[in-house]
């Protein structure tokens, strides 16, 4: 066991937890308070960069050494963690992304006069020590107990208002995510544990050879709708009722963490338990594909009727949450390719147009699309930002979110099932773009070219902070498409065979 690395993996889990205890005692002290929380970030994100400059690349699924178990409750069945690239991307994103979203808060929590600040602060940390848990999880076991933990952690940020609608949508959050997982990812990891005698994440899946083929398609729909926090259709109300709290908790369940980690979750157990080879063979895909490709659709169509911009932000999170599904159900290289990719891509797109939303909320109370006319000429930076994560989440250049779309188109060119499978694809894929352009779009084009409201006469910038915030995403996602190349590499070890 290479000792230092395994430390470094407990360091990440373990520091966000001290660091917020640590600020718990800074409570009448908020400049202090908010300095240990950007520390802390900062430290966080430190290990991760070190854990990816001490992986070896000769291999995606474990890294052996750096595997380590910290408990076997059942003999054969173990808390174990271990490096891999896939793992590393996710625990980079969500640790750099902590980093800008800390700075957004600071502006964001003063400004609206928040209350209990430093319980947010405190759960936000504990929410990302469980992202780190999940993104290192080396069994499906351990993804499993700590993909549960985050979403133990997040329910009281997402109650943080403490009002009837906070609580409603709390309930939402934790009735859907609670009962998915019990009623169908725990019966589904037990019939992997039962069929294949093993729980970890293996490159070409461990079912090939332990399950008949005709179970292949009901085994991994318990997963699709299990793993609810990936926000496909039916099972995406809670991500829309979630959206009652605080803008930067919206952005820890739409970008950093939360949806991400669904995603994630479906992506090893489609490459790493199941396997591409064996889910293409098995057929299973060819109308398995039917579940993302609605809600790409279906979510677009409705997104389309929200004035509330969070609401329709929310189901534009819950459509392209969908494409990195398509990718990974697809099962071939450039499906896989641009599903990984497009965890990384929309991150940084969604946060950008999330912190641009809760800047407009702080600066001028507006929650609705329609009052938005006029607003970029006062709010430029704001609205240029929201202009950027929109055009990546349509996938033109010159922002990072092509590469993921390209890859993703691809992947569909690329599909070998059933004809109807295929032109499916190819159509919901055209059609989710063209209402893109024009639910996400409009927004700007109405901010910037429409008559403003006189009463909207002296409105400025969000604070300092805020655009602080708003401006390293938003960067990144610019950076993205001149050099996606991380993000490529790391991905790109989920398709070796």
């Amino acid at each position: 066991m290479d000792f230092s690395m395994s430390h470094l993996i407990i360091a990440s889990m373990l520091v966000p937890v001290f660091g917020g205890l640590i600020l718990t005692r800074f409570d009448n002290k908020p400049n202090l308070r908010e300095a240990v929380t950007l520390v802390t970030a900062i430290v966080v994100f430190v290990i991760n960069i070190l854990i990816y400059q001490g992986l070896d690349w000769s291999q995606a699924d474990a890294v052996v050494n750096s595997k380590f178990s910290i408990a076997e409750p059942i003999e054969g069945l173990s808390v174990t963690f271990s490096a891999t690239p896939f793992g590393s991307m996710f625990a980079l994103i969500a640790s750099g992304l902590w980093i800008a979203t800390s700075t957004y808060a600071i502006g964001y929590m003063r400004a609206h006069h928040e209350k209990h600040q430093t319980r947010f602060y405190l759960l936000f940390a504990l929410a990302i020590a469980g992202v780190m848990a999940v993104a290192y999880s080396d069994n499906l076991f351990t993804l499993f107990l700590f993909y549960e933990v985050l979403t133990v952690s997040t329910y009281p940020l997402v109650t943080h208002a403490g009002s009837r609608n906070a609580r409603r949508g709390g309930r939402n959050y934790i009735r859907i995510l609670m009962g998915s997982s019990i009623l169908f990812f725990l019966p589904a990891m037990i019939i992997v544990w039962f069929v294949a005698g093993d729980l970890t994440f293996t490159q070409g899946g461990v079912l090939e050879g332990n399950l008949d083929a005709v179970w292949t398609a009901p085994l991994l729909l318990l997963f699709l709708f299990g793993i609810s926090k990936a926000g496909l259709m039916p099972l995406h109300r809670w991500l829309p009722s979630a959206m009652v709290a605080p803008t930067p908790v919206s952005a820890l369940l739409h970008a950093v963490a939360v949806v991400k980690a669904g995603v994630f979750s479906i992506l090893k157990v489609i490459v790493f338990i199941f396997g591409t080879d064996f889910i293409t063979q098995t057929q299973a895909n060819d109308w398995l594909l039917f579940v993302p490709l609605f809600t790409i659709v279906a979510a677009s169509l409705i997104a389309l009727q929200k004035d509330n911009l969070k609401e329709r932000l929310a189901y534009s999170t819950v459509s392209q949450l969908s494409y990195i599904v398509l990718g990974a159900l697809l099962a071939n290289k450039l499906g896989v390719l641009g599903g990984s990719m497009h965890i990384a891509m929309h991150a940084f797109a969604k946060i950008s147009l999330f912190f641009a939303a809760g800047a407009i909320l702080v600066t001028t109370h507006k929650k609705n699309v329609s009052q938005l006319s006029g607003l970029g000429r006062q709010m430029p930076f704001t609205f240029a930002v929201f202009t950027i994560g929109t055009l990546s989440i349509i996938g033109l250049p010159i922002f990072g979110g092509v590469w993921s779309k390209w890859y993703l188109v691809s992947g569909g060119l690329e599909f070998s099932g059933a004809e109807l499978t295929f032109w499916a694809v190819l159509t919901a894929l055209a059609i989710s773009s063209m209402l893109n352009i024009y639910y996400l779009l409009s927004i700007p084009v109405k901010a910037f070219f429409m008559p403003a409201d006189n009463e909207d006469v002296g409105i400025k910038e969000a604070p300092i902070p805020c655009l602080i915030g708003m401006a390293i995403p938003t960067a990144i996602t610019i950076y993205l498409f001149f050099d996606p190349s991380l993000f490529y590499e790391l991905s790109a070890t989920l398709t070796k065979a």
